[in-house]
């Protein structure tokens, strides 16, 4: 945990250095590292911030987010962004696992490691990284493959600059955390409350 805040604190630093005079950039951009599902052209964009780890995401993915998905982005009404906000090793780890899958499997084995998140995530690194291990080798990742996707610098430096530019620009400081057409929504909210914000923007446009 510690390494992990150290990183992000260094990268923090590099980002600011580097950035300032140029354009500011703004997250609500979505660029070709998005893991994005539903229709491109559909009038809600819902980007949410999620730690693999935490609970309350779990709880949203396995409860909340399939009547989103069917009822919303399998409709064209919302477009669907999913970013990573880790807070420790685990949810870092299992980002980036995650981001080594094919698209087009993506959601089902993010899904799946919210649904088995108490098999894997552990106060001990070792066990996370042999139990995260075993979940990946049962749907074909090989170790090879699977120990380059976890060691792989550039993606981990990737996911934690989104961590520092969702901080900067939105506050976001908890997870999970949605901007919906720009709009932040914090926090593991209900179906009925996801149909009453949806709606009402899908009624005023």
């Amino acid at each position: 945990m510690k390494k992990l805040l150290i990183l992000i604190w260094v990268i923090f630093l590099f980002t600011f250095t580097t950035n300032i005079g140029s354009t500011e950039k703004t997250v609500l951009e979505l660029t070709e590292n998005d893991f994005i599902i539903g229709n491109e052209n559909a009038p809600i964009t819902i980007i949410e911030y999620a730690s693999m780890s935490c609970s309350h995401c779990a709880h949203f993915h396995n409860k909340t987010l399939n009547t989103i998905k069917s009822e919303y982005i399998d409709t064209g009404k919302v477009k669907y962004v999913f970013r990573d906000f880790p807070f420790n090793y685990p949810a870092l780890l299992g980002s980036m696992v995650i981001r080594c899958v094919p698209e087009d499997f993506r959601y089902d084995y993010m899904n799946a490691l919210y649904k088995l998140q108490k098999n894997w995530v552990s106060r001990e690194n070792k066990v996370t990284t042999q139990e995260l291990y075993k979940i990946m080798q049962g749907g074909g990742m090989t170790k090879e493959e699977f120990k380059d996707c976890t060691g792989n610098v550039e993606l981990e430096n990737q996911i934690l600059e989104g961590v520092i530019a969702a901080q900067k620009e939105f506050n976001i400081k908890s997870t999970p955390s949605f901007l919906i057409n720009g709009y932040l929504v914090e926090g593991n909210k209900s179906i009925k409350e996801f149909r009453q914000i949806i709606d009402k923007i899908l009624s005023n446009s």
